[in-house]
């Protein structure tokens, strides 16, 4: 109803009913329970549920955001939170009830999601009161993949900065995204480079790679190395792109995300420094980094991110590269001869690179 009545084609719909399942299978017993931990049965394609509480009013309250209790009834008439049309009207996001996050902190993470999805859309100040009433150890108990839904669905939204920025100004950071919330508070480097915390350098990278997941997941953990670096060298992060690596790899174990985010956040931590000076690059540096992220599938992502962090159009000399060391063919006789065939192809490799780069220059 949310969706309809801003316009836009819904997505999902949710069927409601009075009385209890059992009452419901008695009336409909083609109807096929299916839910485990909650009362759920699929009717002709359509998941059923009986209303929380037992009516609609308390159905509405026991719901996360206003905006979303609302319903339509078997006659067309529609029914609504107390507060969900006027928020609907002002764009606001506002939690259903004063225990709403405390029935399920997952929410706090589908706020997030929707404020990422929607960046002109307020946030109400209640929704902070809750978010700040959370413990940690609330926030832990929660399953992995229900975090990283949200999350990832946040990645794909016109503004995927502002899930972690609405998180953050909710204390809601730990335990799930506990590197960035030390992010927070360490200088992204040297003022000439950077002017506020690394966290805050990866949030601006990521809304400018908006559109692309991948890459603004990317973008979330290239710097996240420099959370290890030693506060006497502070504001400089020496070697930061190695220490970044078992990080990345652990924020994606931890939200038990797909394995192409583990290897592409390990690629963005170790790689992103070396691809910034690509132009400076001796020709087998450059093989190897254009050969290291095309084998792996995220010469897209990757090469955005590069764009975005060095501030200039990288891209633009490395895919020429890439083209000319994916073009070269290894001679016949020199196949099938394990390491030798590959130090081989990665020689002639090089010459392509080196014949690109002086003409080029020429």
């Amino acid at each position: 109803m949310r969706d309809l009545l801003l316009g836009r084609k819904p997505t999902d719909l949710d069927f409601a009913f009075d009385g209890s399942m059992a009452d419901f299978l008695a009336v409909h017993p083609e109807a096929v329970r299916v839910g485990k931990s909650v009362d759920v049965c699929l009717w002709h394609g359509r998941e059923c549920m009986p209303l929380r509480g037992g009516t609609l009013a308390a159905d509405f309250e026991a719901r996360d955001l206003t905006i979303n209790a609302l319903a339509l009834d078997t006659a067309g008439r529609l029914h609504t939170h107390p507060q969900a049309l006027e928020d609907l009207r002002n764009s606001l996001l506002r939690p259903a009830s004063p225990t709403a996050f405390a029935d399920d902190p997952t929410r706090v993470f589908r706020l997030a999601r929707f404020a990422a999805r929607w960046p002109s859309w307020r946030i109400d100040r209640e929704a902070f009161v809750q978010m700040r009433a959370i413990t940690a150890q609330q926030l832990a108990a929660l399953p992995a993949e229900r975090v990283a839904r949200e999350m990832l669905k946040a990645l794909a939204a016109p503004r995927p900065a502002r899930f972690f920025r609405v998180l953050a100004q909710g204390g809601c950071l730990l335990p799930w995204f506990e590197e960035h919330e030390c992010a927070r508070h360490i200088p992204a480097g040297p003022r000439q480079w950077h002017a506020n915390s690394v966290f805050g350098h990866c949030l601006r990278l990521m809304d400018e790679l908006a559109g692309d997941a991948l890459a603004v997941w990317m973008a979330l953990c290239h710097d996240i190395g420099k959370i290890g670096t030693d506060p006497a060298l502070l504001p400089h992060h020496y070697g930061h792109e190695a220490r970044g690596v078992p990080h990345a790899l652990a924020l994606a174990k931890r939200l038990r995300l797909p394995a192409v985010y583990a290897r592409a956040g390990a690629l963005a931590a170790e790689e992103h420094m070396k691809a910034g000076m690509f132009a400076t690059l001796r020709a087998g540096t450059r093989r190897d980094l254009l050969w290291r992220v095309n084998q792996l599938g995220l010469s897209k992502p990757f090469w955005k991110l590069a764009d975005a962090d060095s501030g200039t159009p990288v891209s633009e000399l490395a895919y020429p590269c890439l083209v000319a060391i994916t073009a070269v063919r290894l001679p016949e006789e020199w196949h099938n001869r394990g390491e030798e065939s590959a130090r081989k192809l990665r020689d002639m490799q090089c010459v392509a690179l080196a014949a690109l780069r002086k003409k080029q220059a020429a």
